[in-house]
């Protein structure tokens, strides 16, 4: 199981969502769907039509830029990022 880290933006806005979780899946793309069938509507938080993560959501697997194909070893650490800008 992969380990998940998710932003504090989205644990309020999905009862029950922890900031970390163990998830199966074998690709970044496969561990949102995921997400999605235990927290609809998570997906559209993360992903554009497409899909592709959008433009403020940074997702890393063991420390390297990832994707929505990039796998997903047993052990692989995911961390889900959004990006804050101001001005």
């Amino acid at each position: 199981m992969a380990d998940l880290h998710l932003p504090g933006t989205l644990t309020p806005l999905f009862p029950g969502l922890p900031r970390r979780l163990d998830i199966e899946a074998a690709t970044v793309g496969g561990a949102i769907e995921e997400l999605e069938r235990r927290w609809p509507g998570l997906f559209d938080r993360l992903c554009e039509p497409g899909p592709s993560l959008r433009t403020h959501i940074h997702v890393y697997v063991d420390r390297e830029r990832a994707s929505l194909a990039t796998p997903l070893e047993a052990r692989s650490r995911v961390d889900v990022i959004a990006a804050i800008s101001g001005g």
